[in-house]
């Protein structure tokens, strides 16, 4: 029985404010060299367009399932093979300005079997951290 028929899944969602502009962000979001810098070890894009995320040396496999320049992206992990799952964990990541305060917000939703809120908003906080010094924001 595959793990994610075992255990439920979670959804935690956090936002951060960032001092860089949509268009600044979005190539970290979007890309396997900007993911690369500040989300995980490495990120390739096979030949089938399938990005592979390596954490820890091992290989996690995910579509680019939604996407809207300067605004939103979403990568749905692939199960065994590089199929698609029902009940899929994901990542989506989407920006927001705030048309009164010009700031721009990074809004996080991790969708998986992990269910420690301390831990993930642990990591999700280091990750972010990252990602600023890497944007100067």
């Amino acid at each position: 029985m595959p793990l994610s028929a075992t255990r439920l899944k979670h959804r935690f969602t956090v936002e951060y404010p960032i001092n860089a502009s949509p268009k600044i962000l979005y190539p970290y979001l979007a890309s396997a060299s900007g993911l690369s810098q500040w989300f995980c070890q490495d990120v390739r894009i096979d030949e089938d367009h399938c990005y592979n995320f390596i954490w820890d040396n091992q290989p996690h496999f995910a579509e680019m399932n939604s996407h809207r320049t300067n605004r939103s992206v979403r990568y749905v992990f692939l199960g065994p093979n590089k199929r698609q799952t029902p009940d899929a964990n994901y990542l989506d990541f989407t920006l927001e300005e705030s048309q009164l305060t010009q700031e721009v917000y990074l809004r996080v939703i991790d969708y998986s079997e992990e269910t420690d809120d301390i831990e993930l908003q642990e990591m999700w906080d280091s990750l972010i951290q990252k990602l600023r010094e890497q944007v100067g924001g």
